[in-house]
């Protein structure tokens, strides 16, 4: 006995958009496949290249030869398992021809509330490219700690940013970090790269007048600075939180990832542990607008709107008259509200 006819058609729908969302799913499968392919670790881009080339034509004789469907299904899938597991396993290193400003990684002896941290960059900027590597040891008291700021910084399309935070100590220290892609020699950064194991991530601990002022003076990007709300408490457990992965990384590299190990993401890792409000918000990932996000949290600062707060919060200005002024982040800091 067939289906009333009324059922007939919403039957229909429901398995062509089964089906449709099927061969949705073996498409985006099979780009990702080429694609993790095409920006692996094979030797030359010519090998890349051909390798990518020739996955892409097998899945098409594949799929043009192989029947039933369910074999060649089967068959794909076996072939983008083999590629997942090379993936998944290609390991990251920390022994490559890095450029000079990554080239050497900080890390932090703590012993108590004192924590002593070396290799604090400084670069001597006279170009965003030319320029002279500096670092320097700080030691530096946790029961001192005064202050969380943040930094978000424009570099393309309003809905992307990176984001830094900088912890500020009695008496006008402070020091900033910034989770970022570990470069080599002539490497450039590439959003689609990043998604595909091309970069080891690196956090760089530096004086502001090299992470914000290589941003504002040199590459002339939009950077705001926004005071965080939090008790000291807190921003201790953050701040030895960020010193455990920048011992980590110092021993066993990872891998940097456009869309989950990224400036925010690890950002939200360091403080989901100790935050009132750790809900996933979209904005973490388009994170242009994640001071809109702090703002409603309450994070940020309260006595202003949140449009009259971001225009006041810009420091490009400020950052360009202070230029190398050893008083740089006191300097950037007056007036701003919230402060």
């Amino acid at each position: 006995m067939g289906l009333p006819a009324k059922l007939r058609l919403p039957l229909r729908l429901l398995n062509l958009a089964r089906q449709l969302l099927a061969a949705i799913l073996l498409v985006v499968l099979g780009v990702w496949s080429i694609m993790a392919i095409y920006f692996s670790n094979l030797p030359g881009s010519w090998l890349r290249t051909l390798a990518a080339a020739l996955f892409a034509v097998g899945i098409i004789v594949l799929f043009v030869r192989v029947r039933p469907w369910w074999l060649a299904k089967l068959f794909f899938l076996a072939a983008v398992g083999l590629v997942v597991v090379w993936f998944l396993f290609t390991p990251p290193s920390n022994d490559h021809d890095w450029q000079p400003d990554v080239a050497t990684l900080p890390y932090a002896d703590i012993n108590g509330d004192q924590v002593t941290l070396h290799n604090i960059r400084n670069c001597d900027y006279r170009t965003e490219t030319d320029y002279k590597v500096q670092s320097y040891d700080k030691t530096l008291d946790l029961t001192k700690l005064r202050s969380v700021d943040f930094y978000l910084v424009y570099w393309g399309s309003p809905l992307i940013a990176h984001t830094m935070l900088s912890f500020g100590f009695e008496g006008g220290d402070y020091v900033c970090f910034s989770i970022e892609t570990r470069k080599e020699k002539g490497e450039e950064y590439s959003a689609l790269k990043g998604f595909f194991r091309q970069f080891e991530l690196t956090y760089v601990i530096a004086d502001e007048r090299d992470l914000v002022r290589l941003r504002t003076n040199f590459r002339g990007e939009q950077v705001y600075l926004y005071r965080l709300a939090t008790d000291m408490a807190t921003a201790r457990l953050v701040f030895l939180d960020y010193l455990k992965e920048v011992n980590r990384l110092k021993d066993r590299p990872e891998w940097y990832n456009a869309l989950t190990s990224n400036c925010t993401t690890n950002i939200r890792g360091h403080t989901k542990p100790y935050a009132k409000d750790a809900h996933f918000d979209w904005r973490i990932l388009l994170n242009g607008k994640i001071d809109a996000m702090a703002y409603e949290r309450k994070t940020l600062y309260q006595g202003l709107p949140f449009s009259e707060l971001k225009a006041h919060s810009l420091i490009n200005d400020r950052a360009k008259a202070a230029d190398n002024d050893p008083a740089f982040s006191k300097l950037i800091r007056e007036g701003l509200p919230g402060f």
